[in-house]
């Protein structure tokens, strides 16, 4: 197994083990990701992982954008995130996808780039999750040093960059500044527009 799929499925993991937890009167509940609820939030994750697939099936980035929103969690959204995170296990496991060049919305690139923007978005989802439903948000601190290392390599060559300042943030939150005496995973957070203080209004 690569490095970068590795990656992607111990962050699925984080974000499943929460996932997991989800209370039925807790669909409905605000995330720190503002126009998102907890049901919304998942579906953001599942959708991903399908159109993730698609692009390496051949999907163009107009019908990834067009699919963004669409419901993919149907009646049993528990096991929707489980099964769309096999589907991008086979799919980038394949020998030479994370070679192949994707047409990506922000930009043409390879499956080994694509699949770590994918490990380290559901990550920061993960954190978002756990203080929305008010579990355990200690993200696993592997993840945490890789992402905050290999920030610039992940996201180099993207139209836009949750650690760009001056791109459009359709996307990803704008970057907070992170004090000098914070944590690594505070560090983090604030980097990718997450105040580590939030809770549930």
């Amino acid at each position: 197994m690569s490095d970068v799929l590795g990656r992607f499925l111990a962050a699925s993991t984080e974000f499943d083990q929460r996932l997991s937890s989800v209370r039925p009167e807790q669909w409905a509940a605000p995330t720190p990701c503002a126009e998102w609820n907890v049901r919304q939030l998942v579906n953001h994750l599942v959708r991903g992982n399908l159109n993730y697939v698609d692009l390496l099936a051949g999907g163009t980035r107009e019908e990834f954008l067009r699919m963004r929103d669409v419901d993919a969690l149907g009646d049993d959204p528990l096991t929707a995130y489980p099964a769309s995170v096999r589907l991008v296990a086979v799919a980038f496991g394949r020998p030479g996808a994370l070679d192949e060049v994707l047409d990506y919305p922000l930009g043409k690139v390879t499956g080994r780039q694509a699949l770590a923007v994918r490990a380290a978005d559901s990550t920061i989802h993960a954190w978002d999750l756990a203080r929305a439903l008010g579990g355990n948000d200690r993200l696993d601190p592997a993840l945490v040093t890789w992402i905050s290392e290999d920030l610039e390599t992940i996201y180099a060559g993207l139209a836009e960059s949750p650690v760009a300042a001056e791109t459009t943030h359709r996307f990803f939150a704008a970057p907070g500044t992170p004090s000098e005496s914070a944590s690594g995973q505070d560090r983090l957070l604030r980097l990718l527009g997450r105040d580590p203080g939030w809770q549930p209004s």
